[in-house]
């Protein structure tokens, strides 16, 4: 008899520990399906903002994840008007939804100096003392990146509520929130 395997959504604790291994495997893998999420976030004028972003750390023991950004992108302003975010994976081999909910923190200069450092030299531009992302230019490169470290900046996320979905043979939902000590909840799918 073959083994199922999709075994980690079976039982609630193999589903916790599966879920932090996706979003681990996001954070040195290119490939991995966690390695590019969905970051939402509430603009300052009410209406709802979803973006790409590059996951750079996850940690399963703190329950936290970090986002790089540049300190002028639209995201900063939205979450310093409201510090939560939710965050999105769809993990197409193993069928599998993450949807997240975390406290963000906005964390720049000496905080975050390690981070910049370790970063090569053409990834420093994405962080830049040009136009603003976001700023209208008359034509497609009309622009100048000027890597910048007083542009850079972490988005410290603390997990709130991890949320898995998997489309199986037979559908499962679960919920696991940092307010219960991730013992987590079967829901209905």
């Amino acid at each position: 008899m073959a083994l199922n395997p999709h075994f980690w959504a079976e039982e609630l604790s193999l589903l916790h520990d599966h879920l932090w291994a996706r979003l681990t495997q996001g954070v040195s893998d290119r490939h991995a399906p966690a390695r590019y999420l969905t970051l939402a976030t509430v603009s300052e004028s009410g209406m709802p903002q979803a973006r790409t972003v590059v996951l750079r750390s996850a940690d399963k023991q703190a329950a936290t994840l970090a986002i790089y950004t540049d300190i002028h992108s639209e995201k900063i302003s939205a979450l310093r008007a409201n510090p939560m975010a939710a965050l999105h994976v769809w993990d197409a081999a193993e069928q599998l939804q993450i949807r997240i909910e975390a406290s963000v923190s906005i964390l720049t200069g000496e905080a975050v100096s390690e981070q910049w450092q370790s970063l090569p030299e053409h990834a420093r531009s994405a962080y830049s003392s040009g136009p603003a992302p976001g700023e209208p230019i008359v034509a497609s490169l009309d622009y100048t990146k000027t890597p910048d470290e007083s542009a850079f900046a972490v988005l410290w996320m603390d997990v709130q509520a991890i949320e898995a979905l998997h489309l199986g043979q037979h559908h499962r939902r679960a919920v696991f929130s940092r307010g219960d000590g991730w013992a987590g909840q079967w829901l209905v799918p």
